[in-house]
C-alpha cells in the first residue's frame, strides 16, 4: 500500500518559540528521528518514508487549515493530547467524543497553527 503522504513542510512564525513544542510533539506522534537540516527542525519517522519539517517564515499566519493525525485509541488520543498540553499547545479542545464514532482533540501550536487528534470508533 503506498504512503499517504511524503512529508509536512509547515511555517511558523519564530521557529525559536515554537521548538520545544515540537521537539516534544512530533516524536509522539511517531517522527522519532530528528534530522540536521540548516534553518529547519525535521523529524522522520522510523523507517525514513516521511518526515514532518518546521521552519520559520516571520510572515506567515495561520489560517484555518487543519492538520489532523490519526490515533489507535481513545486512550492514545488522551495521551497525545497530553503531550501537546505539557508541550505548550494552546486553544485546546477536548480530548472528548464529538459524534458517536469521533473522539478527538483540537489544539495549535505556540505559533496558531492548528492540529487534530483523532480516533475513529
Amino acid at each position: 500500500m503506498p504512503l499517504l503522504f511524503d512529508h509536512i513542510d509547515l511555517r511558523v512564525t519564530n521557529l525559536a518559540a515554537a521548538e520545544d513544542f515540537y521537539r516534544m510533539l512530533l516524536p509522539a506522534l511517531g517522527f522519532e528521528r530528528e534530522q540536521d537540516i540548516e534553518g529547519w527542525l525535521q523529524f522522520e519517522d522510523k523507517n525514513a518514508a516521511q518526515f514532518f519539517g518546521v521552519t520559520e517564515s516571520p510572515g506567515h499566519r495561520p489560517n484555518e487549515n487543519r492538520i489532523a493525525f490519526q490515533a489507535g485509541s481513545v486512550e492514545a488520543v488522551e495521551y497525545l493530547a497530553e503531550i501537546a498540553k505539557q508541550a505548550g499547545a494552546i486553544n485546546i479542545e477536548g480530548p472528548m467524543r464529538y459524534a458517536e464514532d469521533y473522539y478527538a482533540v483540537f489544539f495549535e501550536d505556540p505559533c496558531g497553527n492548528r492540529f487534530e487528534i483523532c480516533h475513529r470508533l
